[in-house]
């Protein structure tokens, strides 16, 4: 806890590169301390916990699975960087998605208050994410646009007074997901992690996909328990464990036959 009495919270640095020849054995990603306010109070994630003495077992890779995964990792491996004009034009095309209707006054802006970044500068929220927070956000927004603005606004359910943050929210769920599918490690590790690189084999887009499910069961999980903005954590996890429990489904050979699917129909 530092002098203002903030909380700080221990995450893994996933935007600034990957150890492709290290060990499976040892998380790949440097752990740095620092204070959970970019996670928004009450939001520091869940799935920064590492894992001391891991053992767990790698699971061999396809030709096209591991250059599947290595395009994936080098994508997570991209921080966001405001001084990028392909960086900015997606944070332009992020506000004209979401806010059609509303001219944005620079990339600086108490406008982006309004989508549930922090505070009036975005890229300062982007760390724990990187840029591929912002392209799960934008492809989002492009595919599945009435379940984007449907979360964006609160249109459905009975809603807490004190809501979460959209935006940041969405950087959370990019975080979840990476830890859950342990996509720092060289191979897989885990039988969900071997699953989802079939799936993204096959398709691509699979990890935007995921979150695209993912932020909407998100929020279903949130609706259900009639959380308020300090029980984040706890939806992050019975959100995590609903996707794994999907994911391991004895008959599911694409995202689009998990149940969560639907939700976004």
């Amino acid at each position: 806890m530092d002098d203002r009495g903030e909380s700080f919270v221990a995450v893994r640095r996933i935007s600034e590169g990957l150890e492709r020849g290290g060990s499976c054995n040892s998380p790949s990603a440097e752990v740095v301390a620092g204070s959970a306010a970019w996670l928004g109070r009450g939001l520091s994630c869940v799935c920064a916990q590492r894992r001391e003495n891991d053992a767990r077992p790698s699971f061999d890779l396809t030709p096209v699975q591991e250059g599947c995964l290595l395009r994936l990792q080098s994508r997570i491996d991209v921080a966001y960087d405001s001084s990028r004009p392909e960086h900015q034009e997606a944070l332009k095309a992020l506000w004209h998605a979401a806010f059609p209707e509303e001219e944005l006054h620079g990339l600086i802006s108490e406008q982006w208050k309004e989508m549930g970044w922090q505070g009036k500068d975005p890229s300062t929220d982007f760390r724990g994410g990187g840029f591929i927070s912002l392209e799960n956000l934008l492809f989002f927004a492009r595919n599945y646009p009435k379940s984007f603005q449907n979360l964006l606004q609160k249109q459905e359910g009975d809603r807490s007074m004190w809501e979460y943050p959209f935006a940041v929210a969405g950087v959370n769920i990019t975080f979840m997901l990476i830890q859950m599918l342990d996509l720092q490690a060289v191979k897989p590790r885990t039988i969900i992690g071997a699953i989802f690189l079939k799936l993204l084999s096959e398709n691509e887009s699979a990890f935007d996909l995921l979150y695209c499910i993912a932020f909407k069961l998100m929020d279903q999980q949130w609706l259900s328990m009639r959380a308020s903005y300090m029980d984040f954590n706890t939806v992050m996890k019975s959100t995590r464990r609903q996707l794994e429990r999907e994911l391991l489904l004895e008959d599911m050979i694409r995202l689009e036959e998990m149940p969560s699917y639907n939700l976004l129909r």
